[in-house]
């Protein structure tokens, strides 16, 4: 078995094509996860399965929502360490604007086949289409990082021993960047599947975007959070073609 990183080269190109297109029309495409104060914000959901031999092993037609022990052991997995590896899924300033309660927004750390506030959600499928929706990906997010992260999570990481849980017992998502940004550094697990020098470099370069805006967000987007994203994320992409 091994990630179809083909998938993160169509969310690149799709990407570059967009801002081609605006700027061909006069116009800039953002990826901003909350342009807009005041609406839902936009989210990457990531869908995701396992196949072994042509076959979704995350399927069980007897097991819980339709899915295998395996897809189970995988979501029990990446509940886990969400507030670990949120920095990796959510790495901007803006990307926190999203993730607000009041906006319909995945930020509780639990799965569910309906309740929109769940950062996992079950759609309903079938033995060829069975996955799980990963919701709290930000799309200025880096797909490759994403990707891998969701791997060696589900792969490595240590299983939520309860995985039933009561509305007042729900943990949340960091709230904020800094908050993310403290946790990540905190993590062993993360050093484990990063590396301990690249989870430093990280945590040190988002340490820098988060110093860039103030840390209470207030309810207005601030320039600095759309001029990091137009002259850094699009631009460094933007100059390679």
């Amino acid at each position: 078995m091994g990630p179809d990183w083909g998938a993160a080269d169509h969310v690149q190109l799709y990407k570059l094509i967009c801002r081609q297109a605006a700027r061909s029309m006069g116009h800039t495409a953002t990826f901003l996860p909350k342009p807009f104060v005041g609406i839902n914000g936009s989210g990457m959901h990531t869908n995701f399965s396992l196949a072994k031999n042509g076959k979704n092993i995350f399927y069980d037609e007897k097991g819980k929502d339709g899915l295998s022990e395996v897809a189970w052991d995988f979501i029990l997995k990446l509940l886990n360490h969400a507030s670990e590896i949120c920095l990796v899924l959510n790495s901007s300033v803006n990307a926190y604007r999203r993730l607000d309660p009041h906006f319909e927004a995945p930020n509780q750390v639990k799965v569910s086949a309906i309740d929109r506030g769940s950062m996992i959600r079950i759609p309903m499928a079938n033995e060829k289409t069975a996955r799980i929706e990963l919701r709290s990906v930000a799309p200025d997010a880096n797909p490759y990082l994403v990707l891998y992260t969701m791997l060696k999570t589900g792969f490595e990481g240590k299983r939520l021993e309860k995985d039933e849980t009561t509305p007042d017992s729900v943990p949340y998502l960091p709230g904020d960047i800094n908050e993310a940004i403290a946790l990540f550094k905190s993590s062993k697990f993360i050093a484990e599947i990063l590396g301990e020098d690249s989870k430093k470099k990280y945590a040190s370069f988002k340490q820098l975007v988060a110093d860039r805006s103030p840390k209470e967000l207030g309810t207005r987007v601030k320039a600095s959070e759309v001029l990091f994203h137009h002259e850094v994320t699009n631009q460094l992409l933007w100059n390679q073609f």
